[in-house]
């Protein structure tokens, strides 16, 4: 059993000893600073973000996504095709997004997240877990532009997110992470996603994830269990239901358990982790588990983020003592 986050980690907060990234923002859009000293600032929150994840015992880290604006932005500005529109909802949470749209068909114009990749890999000795959005997550939250059908984006999508999974794989990324928490709100686009699961892992030789967040995957389940990811991500958290989703799970595959809820400040007891641990691990034994907080740690104070990632790392010993 292993410890692990979901993937964005919050970029400000008390107690930080890098320089704000908001205000490095704000001064490079009045021309105060130089792209330079914009990118240093980035790096230095970056650094940040992944000595707290291992200073807290975390196993397999994250660079934290300093650097991306949103979710879907980070990959859309790098696409070929796209443009980005205002800000809009994202999900139920109380942040926003900047709306893509496919003004053109999408193609790969080349790596996207190859240096931050890159950067995290020479800023820690252990490994590091390159995140990507989803194609059909992706397309879910973008306008569709000059596309008739939302598969046809989808798909291209999975074209040009593969070659972006490629380039990563080639710079050593060890695991690859898809994230995709739309296919709970639409569960019957399933088939779409097995198409696009097929063609985004297509020639990968690293290991693969699919995460899913902020709700349970009833309605879903075999089929999701058999895409072609060898770690299934679910949320025990917003989706409890989950717990009950577990008979068949294969063998052959591990489950990243989101426990501690990464929406809510408040601190799960030791003894509910092992408790949550115990049950799931009746049907996935501990060796094929990752527990993880249910989704990305931004929508908390860091100062929150810190806590909870010290408790998952604390509940994971607690839970392999007390079941070994």
């Amino acid at each position: 059993m292993i410890t692990t986050v979901v993937g964005n980690y919050p970029k400000i907060g008390p107690g930080t000893k890098a320089p704000s990234l908001r205000g490095a923002i704000g001064w490079f859009d009045q021309g105060r600073i130089t792209l330079e000293r914009l990118r240093q600032v980035e790096d230095e929150v970056t650094t940040e973000a992944i000595q707290e994840q291992v200073y807290a015992g975390i196993d397999l880290v994250t660079d934290g996504h300093i650097r991306w604006d949103d979710g879907q932005t980070y990959f859309a500005n790098g696409i070929k095709g796209f443009t980005i529109n205002g800000l809009i909802r994202y999900f139920d949470s109380n942040t926003y997004y900047r709306h893509p749209i496919a003004e053109g068909k999408v193609a790969w114009d080349g790596p996207i997240s190859i240096k931050d990749y890159q950067f995290a890999a020479a800023h820690n000795l252990g490994p590091v877990k390159a995140v990507i959005t989803g194609p059909y997550t992706l397309a879910r939250l973008s306008q569709r532009g000059c596309y008739s059908d939302l598969r046809s984006l989808v798909l291209d999508l999975a074209k040009v997110l593969n070659q972006e999974a490629l380039a990563l794989q080639e710079a050593g990324a060890p695991i690859i992470q898809f994230d995709e928490p739309a296919i709970l709100k639409y569960k019957e686009d399933m088939p779409l996603l097995q198409q696009a699961s097929e063609i985004v892992t297509n020639g990968l030789r690293a290991k693969t994830a699919l995460c899913t967040y902020f709700s349970d995957a009833s309605g879903l389940t075999p089929a999701l269990y058999r895409l072609p990811f060898q770690v299934i991500g679910l949320d025990f958290a917003w989706g409890p239901r989950n717990f009950d989703l577990l008979d068949g799970f294969p063998q052959d595959k591990e489950l990243a358990v989101g426990l501690l809820d990464a929406r809510n400040t408040r601190l799960e007891p030791v003894d509910e982790i092992v408790a949550a641990v115990r049950n799931v691990s009746r049907h996935v034994p501990l060796e094929r588990l990752q527990l993880s907080p249910s989704c990305g740690f931004d929508f908390l104070p860091r100062q929150n983020a810190r806590q909870k990632l010290a408790r998952l790392v604390e509940g994971a010993r607690a839970a392999q003592e007390a079941l070994r």
